[in-house]
């Protein structure tokens, strides 16, 4: 079988363009792979929904007859223990669950944040 002598620079350039075009794609281009995929996905989903539990954190927190002590405890709290703070006090945990969302109870503290 006589092979074109053109036939070895050929099959070398285009498994060096295919290597660049992979590393330009996932560097530049913004493919991604289907694991990172469903990282971002899983991501913005949990967002959403802690967004979409805020107003029932604010809910549990008009609710609460001991909100003026939790309210009056995040006053005088630094800034990094106030999470932990709305955690403990029941207001981030959902209906159903048995320990509070940290994403629902950094929402809740955020809109909480102008009666702090």
């Amino acid at each position: 079988m006589n092979i074109p002598e053109w036939t070895k620079p050929a099959l070398v350039g285009a498994g060096a363009g295919a290597i660049a075009l992979a590393v330009v794609g996932f560097s530049w281009g913004g493919w991604m792979t289907a694991n990172a995929a469903v990282k971002m996905s899983d991501k913005g989903s949990m967002a959403a929904v802690a967004t979409a539990l805020t107003p029932y954190c604010l809910q549990s927190a008009k609710n609460d007859p001991m909100a003026a002590g939790v309210m009056a405890e995040l006053k005088s709290a630094n800034s990094y223990k106030r999470r932990g703070i709305v955690e403990e006090s029941g207001w981030a945990t959902p209906l159903g669950a048995e320990s509070p969302d940290r994403a629902l109870a950094e929402n809740c503290l955020d809109a909480l944040g102008d009666s702090i």
